[in-house]
């Protein structure tokens, strides 16, 4: 069964709950089937690495951690608001909009 997201890959998101709160970014992978969302430069995280071959460098990087969908909302890129998403059909293809200012997303 595949569950629907309301963000994909190259859209400009806020976050609005948790220890990010307020910081924008870019969504660079979206995972529909866990819910979540990986957005560049938010919910950086610690993680170890072991060399595996030789000559390869380990030790300690910062990476993107994926966060629910839920916690991201869009941005208008007409009026700069965060804004829920609306739908639209127009000429067979079906549009996303921006619920306050009715500017198409795309």
């Amino acid at each position: 069964m595949s569950k629907k997201v309301h963000v994909k890959s190259g859209d400009t998101v806020i976050v609005i709950n948790g220890k990010d709160r307020g910081k924008t970014g870019k969504v660079m992978q979206v995972s529909p089937a866990e819910g979540k969302v990986i957005v560049e430069k938010i919910n950086v995280v610690s993680k170890h690495v072991k060399p595996r071959q030789m000559g390869e460098p380990g030790g300690i990087l910062q990476a993107e951690s994926a966060l629910y969908a839920d916690k991201v909302q869009l941005i208008c890129p007409k009026c700069g608001k965060p804004t829920r998403v609306g739908h639209v059909i127009d000429n067979d293809k079906k549009l996303r909009v921006c619920k306050k200012c009715g500017a198409h997303f795309e």
